[in-house]
């Protein structure tokens, strides 16, 4: 026997897959807007499975509510910034890579207790950036969203199976363990 379940979450979020490239016979124009920023209205699935049942569940719906946090605290109408994108240094003039805080789930910060009171404005351009080791495609942000849930379900000994990532209603990508 094998069980499986899943949670949703959404947010609201903004991204740039600078490195999008296309082939017109089959894209019919080459229009890059994905390389634009942009947002988008997303959407996880975390499927969680088991051999055994532990008191009837796989496990309690509520082991995923640290997730809604991250999700609501962290990423929840912020623009997820590849470090390595060559519009960094416009996006974010005058922050040094090397002075960024790094969080355990493999994100970034920019560091905004160096900006004074008074300087506000500069601290909300930076506080809306979320900044990651990758290009923010649907595909990668689905494999470190997974790669976030396990970490911390590994705890409970609980087997995250996939993680589906809609960047869309009908854009979907999904990453197994």
């Amino acid at each position: 026997m094998h069980w499986k379940i899943s949670k949703e979450f959404e947010f609201c979020y903004g991204h740039r897959v600078w490195s999008q490239t296309l082939d017109t016979e089959f894209s019919l124009d080459g229009c890059l807007k994905c390389r634009h920023l942009h947002g988008h209205q997303g959407k996880i699935l975390v499927y969680l499975e088991a051999n055994e049942l532990k008191d009837g569940m796989v496990t309690d719906f509520k082991h995923l509510n640290w997730f809604k946090q991250f999700i609501d605290d962290v990423l929840d109408h912020k623009f997820i910034l590849d470090i390595n994108d060559p519009l960094f240094s416009t996006l974010l003039p005058n922050v040094n890579k090397d002075e960024l805080i790094k969080f355990d789930e493999n994100y970034h910060l920019v560091d905004l207790t160096k900006f004074k009171d008074d300087e506000v404005h500069i601290k909300e351009l930076y506080e809306g950036y979320v900044l990651v080791d990758f290009v923010p495609t649907s595909e990668n942000l689905s494999a470190w969203f997974l790669k976030i849930v396990q970490k911390k379900m590994d705890k409970i000994n609980i087997k995250v199976s996939h993680v589906e990532f809609l960047e869309t209603p009908k854009s979907k990508s999904t990453f197994y363990a």
